[in-house]
């Protein structure tokens, strides 16, 4: 009988796979995106000193509906606002082992939109 992988398993061998290779530095910090079903978070964090530096989530938002792409682009225009008022011009975007597709990419072109550089 064959055993199928479940799809977070997958996203988390992606994810392990992208982050052997990204990592956030005082400089250059990672923006890391977390996804569920009802909301989304972001974090931007210096991985050098293990420290979040800035955090947006539709939770922490108190937005209506957290899990769709009007709620992802919030977000990510939240989080390229306090990333500027700490300084922060340049991140890695770490997509968390999701397709780069829907809320994701929502989010994304909010924070570049906002200011952020990736």
């Amino acid at each position: 009988m064959i055993n199928k992988v479940s799809r977070n398993e997958q996203r988390i061998r992606r994810h392990k796979r992208v982050r052997r290779k990204i990592s956030g530095t005082p400089e250059c910090p990672r923006l890391c995106v977390f996804r569920s079903n009802a909301n989304i978070e972001v974090q931007i964090i210096d991985d050098v000193a293990g420290n979040t530096l800035v955090s947006a989530s539709s939770v922490n938002m108190k937005l209506e509906n957290g899990g769709n792409i009007e709620a992802a682009s919030k977000v990510g225009a939240e989080i390229a606002k306090r990333a500027s008022e700490k300084n922060i011009k340049k991140v890695v975007f770490d997509r968390g082992g999701y397709i780069y597709t829907g809320r994701i990419k929502a989010l994304a072109e909010a924070a570049r939109e906002a200011g952020l550089e990736f």
